[in-house]
């Protein structure tokens, strides 16, 4: 009786080829895997941005105004046991984002025991943003956050965001709207000539103001917080250069700020905030007002680098919007709508002054989305 052969395996040379086909469809497929995800991140990071959208105008609805950008208290005797009116316009849309919680705790007087036994008493409001010993400054909330940007912080340290406010297409005021602290005038010129955000610092705007439109103006911007990499979208150059003293010109001075073989880096020789002080990083203090750390103006395109005139974290500057995704980033608008905005945005001469009010934007179509009462024609298709 004749039996027949049978094969009991693959030969080595049809496994090679499976082991090949395998090999290549991986290939393919970890691409579009990372792109799916990426795609997922970018259309969380929107939604997020629409829910700050409707809380603003949830805010706006109940108030009549829009949240201050450095707001807060002021007792009278400075800073000591209030907050300055140093805070964060993110604080007051906290009841507006189901934070209910976290705003009956800063809303309030509290208390707290310190590592060390102690009892810190803190009062309503919550003391300075830069007080680390305060719980709240130090919670992140999910909903400030954009998924792709992969920071997180440290024990101790401040909550971070992604989201902040635009302060117009102007660099003058922008640390303090001309005002000091106490409510004061710093400056008077400063209200009738360079206000021309959505939110100007220390100064109560409402869509009132808006006389461009709400869907042709930007009301908050994407920006990347620090993560210690020396990123030119991440991080304010400090002091860079004469022509940034002057609060007219916009410029970002001096060949050495920029590694030319690494374009997205500064150089070593560019002096950034964390390497004056370690808590000046962008986006890292989410309940401070400043512009430093919760501010953009629509003068550089996103993505691009921002320049502080001078050594301290409240300074005028440019503060420019960014993010993690590829080629640009989200902006709110005050209709409520979110967009995508590139990096080649056309955004103008940006060699030319500030615009002062009544004047159509020296940058553009970035610099004209930035400002609310320009009468610029130019909108977003």
């Amino acid at each position: 009786m004749a039996y027949r052969k049978t094969r009991q395996g693959f030969t080595l040379v049809e496994l090679l080829v499976v082991i090949a086909i395998i090999g290549v469809l991986v290939g393919l497929l970890l691409p579009a895997v990372q792109a799916a995800r990426e795609a997922a991140r970018r259309m969380s990071c929107s939604n997020n941005f629409k829910q700050v959208g409707l809380a603003l105008h949830n805010y706006h609805a109940a108030y009549n105004q829009l949240p201050k950008q450095c707001g807060g208290s002021y007792n009278g005797t400075g800073i000591v046991s209030s907050n300055g009116n140093h805070l964060s316009f993110l604080i007051g849309m906290l009841p507006f984002i189901e934070q209910q919680a976290l705003w009956q705790q800063i809303s309030n007087p509290s208390q707290q025991t310190n590592s060390d036994g102690s009892i810190a008493t803190f009062p309503a409001m919550g003391p300075v943003p830069w007080d680390n010993n305060y719980t709240p400054w130090k919670t992140t909330v999910g909903g400030y956050r954009c998924p792709s940007d992969p920071s997180v912080p440290s024990a101790g340290e401040f909550g971070l965001t992604n989201f902040a406010a635009c302060v117009g297409d102007a660099k003058p005021w922008t640390n303090n709207g001309g005002v000091n602290p106490d409510g004061s005038d710093a400056d008077t010129a400063a209200a009738n000539s360079f206000m021309r955000g959505v939110f100007n610092t220390r100064r109560v705007t409402g869509f009132r103001d808006i006389l461009d439109g709400t869907s042709n103006t930007i009301m908050c911007a994407e920006i990347v917080t620090d993560g210690g990499m020396r990123e030119i979208k991440a991080q304010p150059v400090m002091n860079a250069g004469a022509v940034d003293q002057n609060p007219m010109t916009p410029g970002c001075a001096g060949p050495d700020i920029i590694d030319p073989t690494r374009p997205q880096f500064y150089t070593a020789a560019a002096t950034l905030g964390s390497d004056i002080n370690g808590d000046w990083r962008r986006g890292r203090q989410w309940a401070m007002g400043l512009p430093f750390y919760t501010s953009v103006n629509c003068i550089k395109p996103p993505n691009k680098e921002s320049c502080i005139g001078g050594g301290s974290d409240n300074n005028d500057g440019l503060y420019s919007a960014g993010s993690r995704h590829q080629g640009g980033c989200h902006v709110l608008m005050a209709d409520g709508a979110v967009r995508f905005i590139t990096e080649s945005i056309e955004a103008g001469n940006q060699s030319g002054p500030s615009p002062g009010n009544g004047l159509p934007s020296t940058y553009g179509l970035w610099g004209a989305l930035g400002s609310k009462n320009g009468r610029e024609v130019e909108s977003l298709p």
